[in-house]
């Protein structure tokens, strides 16, 4: 069944585009990460909520138009606001028995206060809690109503590791469940721990981003290359001289393609970056790490391996420990004689080291 379904989407403040038409459907089971900025991620969630007006499109919710009116499905959809507020004067037992009576709901408070990890803390003081605690209470509050479909604001956002397990571990069982979840955060580890299904929202529009278990990665080269393997002894049984030349030429061409992502690692999954989409790769005691949007993420390849690859995609090796897009260049700095930057068009206008003997290949480069 189709939970959540927007078609041409968009937000406009001003001459501003927040986010450009966009496209999503999710599904009962469904586990969907959002990774945007918090102004972005919190407007369409106000958006989805009837917060606040969209600039154009449309929003279904279990297959039905929405047109302003969430009071009517909000049974079925629980909120959680990353400035939700609390009751602090009250303990968590006592809040959830009041969303209990509040929704009308008939959920056990005890089994949901031990889901979150707050047993040893339900007769404690709401003011007492730690940032994280708190966090954990308010999704222990959305549990309790019992929706079929979970919006969730940042919910791991500056929490510690415990509660990042927990949070993972409930996200995991209500879609096991037959639960909807859609989430947004501004951190893209974040949302890679929670799932596979993992989309950038941005001016750009929504993408999404090739995450896979690092597992599941390792066997599919397995699988491919014993395919591979055997195949190639099924064809050599029946070849012929002409057939062998014709492999041979197959593989000179095959040999000449080129796996197009580049993976990095986080936890024990693997992303697959678009090389449009990495700024720069710096080299810090031998392991290559890949800038993309801001965020900073190790790569098992050498910063020479790396260069090979990216090379035909515009990459330009600027010092001996880095490479940079040059799609993402601005400005070039001259400091003194012998000291140069280049400033790209980032978010953080970063600056990379041009060594002097890379100058003039730079100047031959972009035709200068």
């Amino acid at each position: 069944m189709g939970i959540l379904s927007v078609k041409k989407l968009e937000r406009n403040i001003g001459n501003t585009v927040l986010f450009p038409p966009i496209d999503l459907t999710i599904h009962n089971g469904d586990i969907v990460a959002i990774q945007c900025n918090i102004e972005v991620g919190g407007q369409f969630i106000q958006i989805l909520t009837d917060r606040l007006p969209k600039s154009g499109g449309e929003i279904n919710y279990f297959e039905k138009p929405f047109i302003g009116n969430f009071k009517n499905i909000s049974p079925n959809i629980g909120v959680l606001l990353s400035d939700d507020g609390y009751y602090e004067r009250l303990t968590p037992k006592q809040y959830l028995q009041f969303i209990k009576r509040l929704y009308n709901v008939d959920g056990d408070i005890e089994v949901i206060i031990k889901m979150v990890g707050l047993i040893d803390k339900q007769n404690t003081k709401i003011d007492k809690l730690s940032f994280s605690e708190k966090k954990r209470l308010q999704i222990a509050r959305v549990i309790l109503q019992d929706p079929q479909f979970f919006i969730m604001e940042e919910p791991t956002q500056n929490v510690d590791i415990e509660s990042k397990m927990i949070v993972k571990r409930i996200i995991e069982e209500l879609a096991e469940q037959g639960k909807a979840i859609l989430l947004t955060t501004s951190d893209l580890e974040n949302a890679i721990i929670m799932t596979n299904c993992v989309y950038r929202l941005n001016g750009e529009g929504l993408k999404k981003i090739d995450v896979a278990d690092g597992e599941d990665v390792k066997k599919e080269i397995i699988k491919n290359n014993n395919r591979t393997s055997n195949n190639k002894a099924a064809s050599n049984a029946e070849m012929t001289e002409k057939n062998i030349q014709d492999v041979e030429e197959d593989q000179v061409i095959n040999t000449q393609v080129r796996f197009e992502k580049i993976p990095a690692k986080v936890n024990e999954k693997i992303i697959l970056f678009d090389p449009t989409e990495i700024d720069f790769i710096e080299s810090n005691d031998g392991i290559a790490h890949l800038h993309v949007k801001g965020e900073t993420f190790a790569c098992s390849y050498t910063l020479n391996e790396l260069f090979d690859r990216l090379y035909p995609f515009g990459f330009f090796r600027c010092h001996r420990s880095y490479i940079v897009n040059l799609q993402k260049v601005r400005e070039v700095i001259t400091w003194t004689r012998n000291s140069y930057s280049l400033i790209l068009d980032d978010a953080k206008k970063s600056s990379i080291p041009l060594s002097k003997g890379k100058l003039n290949d730079l100047k031959g480069i972009i035709g200068i």
